[in-house]
């Protein structure tokens, strides 16, 4: 046998031992990354409806990669559309039966970026793109990142809600993609994860606002016929929610919705409150007797509030005044 062949052959098959070892090597030190640690979000109870103020929450999830030390994964993370009402494309809803409330997921706590998707893992996509982040892995071959979602419901123009408990759901409702980073931006690579379980709530409660029109009275001199007036009691409650109204004794604690007084000093013009113009229903304090009712649709209800001061001695001349309180009860 030639020896110089022969030598040539054994660094063949060294060549090629080596190139099974490099491969095998790679495969063994390949990225895998895991969705985990994912917190549910919750709104609470929204008391805020009626104000039309935004109320916002945040919640969490966590990305854990294996792989060979000093590489970067790339990650791509999606969130879906999830449950949306019908015919509301586009809408990532909190669903409550056929009732809903908007509301939107963003990538930064000033919440200007929306978070959505490329329906490259969760579909169909939403919105504008998810969120592209770079994770080292360190020492050990493993790394992780929490990411933060911010939520918000913008609660102008959503008035109208019904108290209910409110929930997105859907399934996957986050996607990602994964691969290490080749200068190619999201989404991209084959390895990808979904997870649920990521749920928000929110309970709308029932609740009320009420303010009031006083009523004046006009100037007058001998009080020897009726003097009539009339206010506004505006209540604004949520939709579907019944309310009463009532109106107590004024300063000098009548118990007779008639027979209220206006005081100036120790003189007193008695007066009377009603709930109809002809001035034969009073309006007290006494439920289910002399209250007024209604039930909310989110805006405001205005109520006629109808004054009378009757025909009665007349004390001296000067301004007569008196503070009635109005409570709603729902």
């Amino acid at each position: 046998m030639n020896p110089h062949a022969a030598f040539r052959r054994w660094i063949l098959v060294a060549a090629a031992w080596l190139a099974c070892s490099l491969m095998f090597g790679d495969r063994a030190a390949a990225q895998s990354c895991t969705l985990n640690s994912i917190v549910p979000g919750s709104y609470g109870t929204i008391s805020n409806l009626l104000t039309g103020t935004n109320d916002d929450s945040s919640s969490t999830f966590r990305v854990t990669c294996t792989g060979t030390n000093g590489r970067v994964v790339r990650l791509c993370l999606e969130l879906a559309r999830g449950s949306t009402p019908s015919g509301g494309a586009g809408e990532r809803a909190l669903l409550s039966g056929s009732n809903f409330v908007d509301q939107e997921f963003y990538s930064n706590a000033a919440r200007t970026s929306i978070w959505g998707s490329w329906g490259s893992v969760v579909t169909p996509a939403y919105s504008t793109g998810g969120v592209q982040s770079d994770l080292s892995i360190v020492s050990g071959g493993t790394a992780s990142v929490t990411f933060t979602v911010y939520g918000r419901i913008v609660l102008t123009g959503q008035r109208t809600k019904v108290p209910a408990t409110y929930t997105w759901t859907g399934s996957p409702q986050i996607g990602l993609r994964y691969r290490y980073t080749n200068g190619t931006a999201c989404p991209g690579g084959n390895n990808t994860r979904t997870a649920t379980g990521f749920n928000w709530t929110a309970t709308i409660a029932a609740q009320c606002v009420v303010s009031a029109q006083a009523i004046a009275f006009p100037s007058s001199g001998l009080l020897t016929a009726n003097k009539d007036a009339t206010g506004t009691v505006t209540p604004t409650c949520t939709n579907t929610t019944p309310y009463t109204i009532a109106l107590d004794g004024g300063t000098t604690g009548a118990t007779n919705p008639t027979q209220r007084k206006m005081s100036k000093g120790a003189e007193r013009v008695t007066y009377g409150i009603y709930r109809n113009s002809a001035r034969t229903q009073p309006w007290g304090s006494t439920q289910g007797t002399n209250t007024a009712s209604g039930t909310g649709n989110g805006t405001g209800q205005n109520f006629t509030a109808y004054g009378r001061v009757p025909a009665q001695t007349t004390p001296s001349p000067g301004n007569y005044a008196d503070t009635v309180v109005t409570t709603i009860t729902y």
